[in-house]
């Protein structure tokens, strides 16, 4: 493919005339490889470098902010995709540089703040574990940022829709839809304890039975009960960010696309419609949607 031939010439470039660290050599290659699947997904695969525009550069910073990643990572990629140009400008291999007049996101939506993996960690180490509420407040947040769901998503989960034999939870999402997510070693671990310790002693009321997560009176927890949790422990440590149960989904996506995650991969695990008009594509293998998050993710390593 003519454009895995022109990343092959930029690695080459960064390494021979740029000197750059092999981490940096790596970093620029997934930036430019990104708007590559991008180009794929778009159904342009077949679209030539020179005939590369500045609305298609815009449309996969719009396309890569839906998905959640936040605007300093949207940054990073730009500038990985701006040096990619600017390279193929220099080898004369394109007659203009598309991304020479894009700046970096700083307007538009703004996106909620996104958390570091050491302030996931630090969130979840305040959490008080001697308790029954901190035994379940665990399991939350290990699959709200396990998983990437939406909070909606969360308190809808259902034990009946756990298959941890396999590696993964059933999601009824928007629209009604179903999706598979495969789920990490983390959150497997903290919600089977959460199960079979504290679970399955509450007094669980008619019509809660089947749900997974409950309050102490044996009810579904509501979307407002997740937000609290949460606020809870921000100022337990101090955090001053402000967060609710959506940093964790865009936390999810961001941590995943920045350690190198497939595109696809990912908007197919957050349940995003395809950015085609038409299906095209078929539903990723589900042993390579596991192996995203094992490779990928910071809970799956």
């Amino acid at each position: 493919m003519l454009w895995q031939s022109y990343l092959k010439n930029f690695k080459s470039y960064l390494t021979l005339e740029r000197s750059l660290s092999e981490h940096s050599i790596e970093a620029y290659l997934h930036d430019a490889q990104k708007f590559i699947q991008y180009l794929q997904l778009s159904g342009l695969e077949k679209l030539s470098p020179e005939s590369v525009t500045d609305v298609h550069l815009l449309d996969f910073l719009y396309y890569i902010g839906e998905l959640g990643i936040a605007s300093t990572s949207q940054a990073r990629i730009l500038s990985g995709i701006k040096a990619f140009f600017k390279f193929m400008l220099l080898e004369q291999l394109i007659p203009t540089d598309p991304a020479a007049l894009i700046e970096s996101p700083k307007l538009g939506r703004k996106l909620p703040d996104t958390l570091s993996f050491p302030e996931i960690e630090k969130l979840l180490a305040a959490i008080d574990l001697s308790t029954p509420e901190g035994t379940r407040n665990r399991a939350i947040l290990e699959i709200l940022y396990g998983c990437g769901l939406r909070v909606s998503e969360l308190t809808d989960l259902r034990v009946s829709e756990l298959y941890f034999d396999i590696g993964f939870i059933r999601v009824f999402g928007k629209g009604g839809k179903t999706r598979l997510i495969p789920v990490g070693r983390d959150a497997v671990k903290y919600t089977q304890i959460y199960i079979e310790e504290i679970r399955r002693h509450l007094d669980i009321q008619k019509g809660s039975e089947d749900m997974l997560f409950l309050n102490r009176r044996g009810k579904s927890l509501t979307r407002i009960m997740i937000f609290l949790i949460i606020k809870d422990l921000a100022a337990k440590i101090g955090l001053e960010k402000n967060i609710s149960p959506h940093t964790f989904r865009h936390s999810f996506a961001t941590h995943l696309i920045e350690g190198g995650a497939d595109l696809r991969a990912v908007q197919e695990m957050l349940g995003h419609e395809s950015i085609t008009t038409t299906e095209i594509y078929t539903h990723l293998d589900r042993d390579y949607l596991k192996t995203v998050i094992t490779e990928y993710h910071p809970r799956g390593r």
